[in-house]
């Protein structure tokens, strides 16, 4: 009774009644330090400036948050996936955590609605987000604690948003579908695959580095020739990892985009 009275309050009345109706409407709370989830909610391309000239935006809890979505996804895994090896629950925890499945996510939840942002659309502000999402989870752990967030995160989230048997299913053939769009696109792609005897000799295995028009913009390994360069070619779709360092490979991911979705 009180919960409920609590809630219509705080929904209602106030200052902060829109910031509390939003959370709510999303995620099925209401939160206890609202601050935190404001914060959660600016950008850094609208970072609000102090007085004594530092920044105030959602990137510590964006760091926060990617450790405690990757956390609560490894445990379910494990659980979930019980006679499954390492490497298997390593790659689909790698595509449930993708800035693209996040920001996917944070997108039905309707997190986009209420994100403060000035960034304008280029590629490296294309999964604001997913980051969003990531901050506000950062924010729910600090507010309501990690097992608030680790069920939150299972069941509400991922139970309303993801399925697992589609991500199970999806397309894994990462390499043969990037020199498929690299030749549509008249892009010139090259794997460049060496050995590697940095184990010991062994334990050898191999290395790959993928490029496109010349720029490296993936790198993989594997035990096999043919999985370090299926590894390398996985890792474009990992676009936050890269490195956007000049014009002509941020218009290269740009267009990468697309076939990573």
């Amino acid at each position: 009774m009180f919960e409920r009275l609590v809630r219509y309050y705080r929904r209602n009345y106030g200052l902060d009644r829109e910031f509390y109706a939003a959370i709510d409407d999303m995620f099925g709370f209401i939160p206890h330090n609202i601050e935190l989830y404001k914060l959660a909610l600016i950008h850094k391309s609208a970072s609000v400036e102090l007085e004594d000239g530092s920044h105030v935006n959602n990137e510590r809890l964006e760091f926060l948050g990617d450790a405690v979505i990757e956390s609560i996804t490894s445990d379910y895994l494990f659980i979930e996936f019980p006679d499954r090896d390492e490497g298997f629950m390593t790659q689909l925890r790698s595509k449930i955590v993708s800035r693209q499945s996040l920001n996917r996510i944070a997108s039905e939840l309707g997190l986009d609605k209420h994100v403060i942002s000035h960034a304008a659309g280029n590629t490296a502000q294309k999964h604001i987000y997913g980051d969003a999402l990531e901050a506000m989870m950062g924010a729910i752990y600090l507010d309501m604690g990690y097992d608030f967030a680790n069920r939150l995160l299972i069941n509400e989230i991922y139970g309303k948003y993801l399925s697992i048997d589609d991500v199970l299913r999806s397309e894994t053939d990462f390499k043969s579908r990037l020199i498929e769009w690299c030749q549509k696109s008249h892009y010139a792609i090259e794997f460049r695959t060496t050995s590697d005897h940095s184990q010991g000799l062994s334990h050898s295995g191999f290395v790959s580095t993928v490029y496109i028009d010349g720029i490296a913009v993936g790198h993989g390994s594997g035990d096999s020739k043919k999985a370090a360069e299926q590894n390398a070619a996985y890792s474009v779709s990992q676009s936050q990892t890269m490195s956007i360092d000049d014009e002509n490979s941020a218009r290269i991911l740009d267009k990468l985009d697309r076939i990573v979705s």
